[in-house]
């Protein structure tokens, strides 16, 4: 199956949807056309997470398109949103990067952009 997702006027995905293989060579034509749902649908790869394809094939648009993310037709990739001020995009990966790295012990940690430092996730 193939996943295919709607962007709106501003190249942010809307929703994504599964075409079947028989369609997928054509999947935007398919989508819009016979289906009758218009818009602008580009194709995105369930497997691919940072650039690199979770089963070892060849990595499509540097990650798998979800609700809220943006395509990004120069570097044709998709990308979540922002999710703190003060992170950057990895041109490589088009993953968000804190400025801090994560802590790499065993325990869990939440960014605090107060402090811009990863801080102990306890549960009490």
């Amino acid at each position: 199956m193939a996943h295919f997702a709607e962007l709106d006027e501003n190249n942010i995905v809307v929703r994504v949807l599964v075409v079947d293989d028989l369609y997928e060579s054509d999947g935007h034509n398919y989508l819009a056309n016979t289906l009758g749902l218009g818009g602008t649908w580009v194709k995105t790869s369930y497997n691919t997470i940072g650039g690199e394809h979770s089963l070892g094939g060849t990595p499509f648009r540097k990650n798998y398109a979800g609700l809220g993310y943006t395509y990004d037709l120069e570097r044709d990739a998709f990308y979540a949103p922002k999710p703190f001020a003060s992170w950057v995009l990895d041109e490589d990966t088009c993953l968000w990067q804190a400025p801090v790295a994560y802590p790499t012990d065993d325990k869990r940690y939440a960014w605090d952009e107060d402090t811009l430092s990863w801080v102990e996730f306890t549960v009490e």
